[in-house]
């Protein structure tokens, strides 16, 4: 197989009827989204028992989310490259096979290096789910519903925040970690057996090339918009990679609150990110470009908002629920910006959005946990903040640009 062998380009068709979705295609998505988010994020809740069943300490263990981001990073602009005409349903079902393969590595692996290698294969799986998610929900849905469609996957994403992460630090408390990743093992192989059942046939959007991805890159505006999605990404998971640690800074009545306590909190994330996720949906396809610019700016307030409210349990609980309730419309926006901005390049426009993704990931895992060993949690919360605000700027120059270019080629 080469990487440049030419692929019939399918265009993008909507497989139900005018006026209808086909749920059941769409719910397998979202499921999907659920599982691997819920198996990418568990460190996150359970970041202090790893590190101390490991022997390391909490910013080494945060390295497990930082690898996953790495690997995602390599095979998001890949994935089409290496599997220029397999169906990408077939595509999807092997991607979670590898995700079953790889958290079932870590629920029995003895020290850190073999965690890492397994969060490498997780982290190839997610990243290809995500590149091909895209053109798959454009595929199911038509290209005129594409955020609505596109919803369904960052539900999944809500979801996992809401039952998927939280369940996993509940479960922790009665069967170790380890069994919890044994458990998202399980359930990410019979994904595959879901996925393959009520997903449609959805052949490969066109040729597998790289001069794809830099031609989309050097449309007008796509450049700023790549860069500010990396850096409200790493702004954000600046600040969630290291969430549970922050959270153990609360205090009610001048205690330290219970990790039971924790376990609402990280609800309180989820559940806010459901209901914005559905909110947004709504009417992401007509105003995603102001929602680019305003999410980061509000998330911005309120990751300082959760570190000087730490003395209040009420505060800092609205303001993780306000901040859920944005950033699950993250993912939708930037799907649905790339979306509407390359409608001709879905894959190659999904990829670049999962670069940036796993870019701002990976960033945020390797310079939080440097900040968090050496100064504690609360740089890092400040320096997510900054990069945030950097992120809306980038957003609104992109805009602009985009705009200009526009006037000039109707003159």
């Amino acid at each position: 197989m080469t990487t440049t062998a030419p692929v019939p380009i399918v265009p993008v068709q909507a497989d139900a009827k005018p006026g209808r979705l086909n749920y059941g295609a769409l719910i397998a998505m979202m499921l999907m989204s659920f599982f691997l988010v819920t198996a990418e994020f568990l460190p996150s809740g359970m970041l202090t028992r790893i590190a101390d069943g490991l022997g390391v300490t909490s910013g080494q263990a945060g390295q497990m989310v930082a690898v996953t981001a790495f690997a995602g990073l390599l095979a998001a602009p890949t994935v089409g490259l290496l599997f220029p005409r397999l169906d990408r349903r077939s595509l999807l079902v092997w991607l979670s096979i590898t995700a079953a393969v790889s958290n079932a590595l870590v629920a029995v692996a003895p020290n850190l290096l073999l965690v890492i290698l397994a969060r490498f294969l997780l982290g190839a799986a997610i990243s290809g789910f995500w590149s091909m998610s895209i053109s798959v929900a454009a595929k199911i849905a038509g290209p005129e519903r594409l955020g609505r469609a596109v919803m369904f996957n960052s539900a999944g994403v809500s979801l996992a925040t809401v039952a998927g992460v939280p369940l996993g630090v509940m479960l922790s408390e009665a069967i170790d970690w380890r069994g919890v990743f044994a458990v998202a093992a399980v359930a990410s192989a019979l994904l595959a057996v879901v996925l393959r059942w009520l997903l449609p046939a959805v052949p490969a959007e066109r040729s597998a090339k790289l001069s794809t991805m830099i031609a989309a890159l050097r449309r007008p505006g796509i450049g700023f918009g790549v860069i500010a999605n990396i850096f409200v990404v790493t702004g954000h998971f600046l600040a969630y990679t290291y969430v549970r640690v922050a959270l153990e800074r609360v205090q009610e009545g001048g205690t330290p609150v219970e990790a039971d306590t924790i376990v609402v909190l990280l609800a309180l994330f989820g559940v806010g990110g459901l209901i914005g996720n559905i909110v947004f949906g709504f009417v992401v396809d007509r105003a995603y470009r102001v929602l680019a610019v305003l999410t980061p700016v509000v998330i911005a307030g309120l990751l300082l908002l959760v570190i000087a409210a730490s003395g209040s349990l009420w505060a800092t609980g609205a303001a993780v629920f306000v901040w859920g309730f944005f950033f699950a419309s993250w993912l939708l926006i930037a799907n649905t910006w790339a979306g509407h901005r390359m409608p001709d390049m879905l894959e190659a426009g999904g990829s670049l959005v999962v670069v940036g993704f796993q870019s701002g990931i990976m960033i945020a895992a390797g310079i939080g946990g440097a900040l968090v060993d050496a100064m504690g949690i609360a740089p890092v919360y400040a320096v997510g903040a900054a990069l945030l605000l950097l992120g809306a700027v980038q957003f609104g120059l992109s805009d602009r640009i985009s705009e200009a270019h526009h006037r000039l080629q109707r003159r």
